[in-house]
């Protein structure tokens, strides 16, 4: 794709001023870091860091039955969600493959439900598609609605005090997966207590037009509280941190989400049918009984970085595949998560590698996530 392709947010502008290294990131040209990724990462774990992260695909859902939709359509029970609220879920195929880890946010009221359905960057449009496909027969209306919004996120310890200063919303009464209606610096917002790094945090849903004025805003407010810009290189590292998965690496739509050690997000006990209900229930069952292979953390004893791809080794054996790994600023040594076989995959289990280039280098096997914060 070349560079006169991609799409640019409407914060781009500001990025190149602030000299942001871009980056081509699922068709978006996205700020990668604006200095050095490490302080980025520190300052979102002990302050807080400011994201653009506009290139998340937002789709609206509406109608008499939108909830029945998404009940069918998505693994969860988006019927049982409460408005204000937010739930974590996956669209699956029919085979139980998942195209897509999601969050749906419950706008609307009791009389005309409304739901956000956010789908990563690259999925947005087969998450559309299939909406579209699924809503066939439904009495609900399925919107894109990537061009509505621009998606800022302010994350960090710091980051309920700097909002606070902008808002008179009830930011102390937001729980974490919820979302209001509310005003960011005057301009109207949905601000929602979710995020992607493993901290305390808020993403606020503007209008394209007012990205620039809250970003500015919410930079000048966290001027005395160490606020830093922040690019996607850093929000990486925060969420393998936090052992948060990234489709294209811990998810695809050759796993289910009961490989992926999600399965608590698939609700069989909604009512009525899903797409992939049946698929999913033999998954269920193979994982109970048999586990094919488990997501684990591994922790470096050396140096050497291990990346996606690489093979997990014991005993001369290959007995899984690295599906993220980088430098961990917080635990100073390089971290990877990685499917391993069952019988590998107990925290503490000795012997296993990473086999980078040819050489086994040792890794702890420990249990995710690598970081959690102090509550």
């Amino acid at each position: 794709m070349s560079s006169t392709e991609l799409r640019r947010t409407a914060l781009d502008a500001l990025h190149r001023s602030l000299g942001a290294t871009m980056t081509d990131f699922a068709g978006w040209d996205m700020p990668l870091r604006y200095g050095s990724e490490r302080d980025e990462h520190n300052a979102v774990r002990t302050r807080a860091g400011l994201f653009d992260l506009s290139h998340m695909g937002e789709i609206t859902v509406t109608g008499p039955q939108a909830a029945a939709l998404l009940d069918y359509a998505l693994v969860g029970n988006i019927g049982g969600v409460k408005p204000g609220r937010a739930r974590y879920t996956m669209i699956c195929r029919e085979d139980g493959g998942i195209l897509d880890d999601l969050i749906v946010y419950r706008l609307g009221g009791t009389e005309a439900p409304e739901y956000l359905v956010v789908a990563n960057a690259s999925n947005a449009q087969v998450v559309l598609d299939a909406l579209v496909e699924r809503s066939a027969g439904f009495d609900a209306e399925v919107r894109d609605d990537r061009d509505a919004y621009a998606l800022l996120a302010v994350q960090g310890p710091e980051s309920p005090s700097i909002l606070a200063s902008l808002t008179d919303a009830d930011l102390d009464g937001l729980k974490y997966y919820a979302g209001l209606p509310g005003t960011v610096a005057g301009v109207p917002a949905l601000i929602a207590r979710t995020g992607y790094t493993g901290e305390d945090g808020f993403e606020l849903f503007v209008k394209p037009e007012h990205a620039v004025e809250v970003w500015q805003a919410l930079t000048k407010a966290g001027e005395g509280a160490g606020l830093v810009p922040c690019g996607l290189s850093c929000r990486d590292t925060l969420r393998l941190e936090a052992g948060m998965p990234l489709y294209g690496h811990e998810l695809t739509t050759s796993l289910t989400p009961f490989d992926a050690g999600l399965g608590r997000v698939v609700k069989f006990e909604k009512e009525g049918d899903f797409v992939g209900r049946a698929a999913l229930a033999e998954a269920a069952a193979r994982a109970e009984q048999n586990p094919p292979r488990v997501l684990v953390g591994l922790v470096a004893e050396g140096r050497r970085v291990p990346r996606a791809g690489y093979a997990v080794v014991a005993g001369g054996e290959v007995i899984g595949e690295v599906t993220s790994g980088a430098p961990s600023p917080t635990l100073g040594k390089p971290i990877a998560m990685a499917y391993v076989d069952a019988a590998h995959a107990a925290p503490g289990t000795e012997g296993v590698g990473v086999d980078i280039r040819g050489s086994h280098e040792p890794y702890e096997v420990v249990a995710l996530p690598f970081y959690q914060r102090r509550k």
